[in-house]
């Protein structure tokens, strides 16, 4: 096979990718953790106020009722005579005549005589001291026997009809119990509804931010379809935070393929400059023709030498390689082209080429570069191949990837490499046989290409053919 495809180096191939750090979270993650986080926090607060603030009024509204229930008490006892005290007949709430209802009335007089309303008998108010007239205490939760209780006690002096007076200590005793209850349920109420508040504020708040995001989401949604070969430029309408962005980015963009312009016509020039001397050396060593000599015969090989060099290496120089803003270049029609021009240069072998060019298969870049590409490729299958050659180019998408990668294989009935031949074969200037004209260097061109495109060249035996088949891979991107 010939070698009309040495290569400088083996083509490079995609290095796999290193453990890499962990994604940085996206904005709206951002915004909606730390939103999340400050809701949370704030809910929280408010939460734990309430119900701070409710415990603490329904504590007042405790002492309050428990204060109205000793005055009632004291409004409707009476004492005789003998100054015997009677409390009235009915109290101020039904429970006091329910037996442990956890609401206790209490009276203690002098020389340890006591009242209890019907709830409290048998209960043990040990722990309650006299106190002197006018006195007050509100205290709880205390722990007792009966549970934990909150109590009102006042000491009051009530006068009989014998101008005597009788010292009393009314006391009116809740279980704590009854108070946590009603906490408890206020709680469990406030959680709701405030756990309902927040999500519903979530929700919201990832509706305001898809909505106030989508401007971005435009912005990337148009750099693909560039990156794609789609669009030229990024032209949706952008807020005003955003333009000053997007016309940076069309500057760049146009920067870009005026740059790799005027880098290509300033290598094109190079090359004219360089032939012109080239081949008018060429032309004058060839007029002397007639007058044989061993020096004039190294001069001719040396320029012809220097010609091809530099034909390679500024086709070498002028490949674009990976661009980041490419257009899709349809492969079938080019791969017609190149293969009706070959199949009149290769007339007399009546080479047969077939194809199998995947629908939509797009090589993205310079069309010069998949020009020297594909037409070395089938130069070189045309120069070996018996009557038949076939080119495959199949689509190889990769997901999250704007761009699928590219296979593209050329096959021939030729003789094909031997597979201890391959690797000397893509040594840059050696040809499979030197009985076939070439010099070497398509194949190095070929290596260049796909070098410049992070792809990678491999080289074996067709299976279908018999001959040899060149396999190029372009990653996606």
């Amino acid at each position: 096979m010939d070698a009309d495809t040495a290569l400088p180096s083996p083509a490079a191939k995609t290095k796999a990718n290193e453990p890499g750090q962990r994604r940085a979270l996206s904005l709206a993650a951002r915004a909606a953790l730390a939103t999340g986080f400050a809701l949370a926090a704030f809910l929280g607060v408010v939460g734990l106020t309430l119900s701070r603030s409710t415990a603490e009024t329904s504590l007042k509204e405790l002492q309050d009722r428990l204060q109205n229930y000793v005055v009632a008490y004291l409004a409707g006892t009476e004492v005789g005579r003998s100054g015997k005290v009677l409390l009235p007949d009915t109290p101020p709430d039904p429970r006091f005549s329910q037996p442990g209802s956890g609401l206790y009335a209490l009276a203690l007089g002098e020389n340890g005589a006591k009242l209890e309303s019907p709830s409290a008998i048998g209960r043990d108010f040990a722990f309650l001291k006299r106190l002197e007239p006018g006195q007050a205490q509100f205290i709880g939760p205390i722990d007792t026997r009966m549970g934990r209780i909150y109590y009102y006690a006042y000491g009051v002096a009530l006068d009989t009809s014998e101008k005597k007076s009788v010292k009393l200590t009314f006391m009116v005793a809740q279980a704590e119990d009854q108070l946590e209850g009603q906490n408890a349920v206020f709680r469990r109420s406030l959680i709701f509804w405030l756990a309902t508040l927040g999500v519903m504020l979530i929700l919201l708040q990832l509706l305001l931010l898809r909505w106030s995001l989508t401007p971005l989401r435009r912005v990337a949604s148009d750099m693909s379809r560039v990156e794609r070969g789609e669009a030229e430029h990024l032209d949706s309408s952008y807020p005003l935070e955003l333009i000053g962005l997007t016309e940076r980015i069309n500057a760049f963009i146009d920067s870009e393929r005026e740059q790799r312009t005027r880098y290509r016509n300033t290598l094109a020039d190079l090359a004219h400059s360089l032939k012109t001397p080239l081949a008018v050396i060429r032309s004058r060593l060839e007029a002397t023709e007639g007058n044989p000599s061993p020096v004039r015969s190294d001069v001719v090989e040396q320029v012809r030498r220097m010609d091809e060099l530099v034909a390679y290496q500024l086709a070498r120089a002028a490949t674009t390689g990976r661009q980041t803003f490419a257009s899709a270049i349809p492969i079938a029609g080019h791969a017609e082209d190149l293969v009706q021009s070959l199949e009149k240069v290769y007339a007399a072998k009546n080479v047969l080429c077939e194809f199998d060019i995947e629908e939509g298969a797009a090589f993205y870049g310079e069309q010069g570069d998949l020009l020297e590409l594909m037409g070395n490729l089938l130069e070189n299958a045309f120069k070996w191949a018996g009557h038949r050659v076939l080119l495959v180019v199949k689509v190889e998408p990769v997901a999250g990837r704007q761009r699928p990668g590219l296979l593209m294989s050329v096959e021939d009935d030729g003789p094909g490499i031997d597979d201890d031949k391959i690797e000397k074969v893509l040594q840059r200037g050696v040809r499979g046989d030197e009985r076939v004209q070439g010099h070497g260097i398509g194949l190095s061109i070929v290596q260049d290409i796909i070098k410049a495109y992070r792809g990678e060249l491999s080289v074996d035996r067709s299976p279908e053919f018999g001959g040899a088949r060149f396999s190029v891979r372009l990653p996606p991107s």
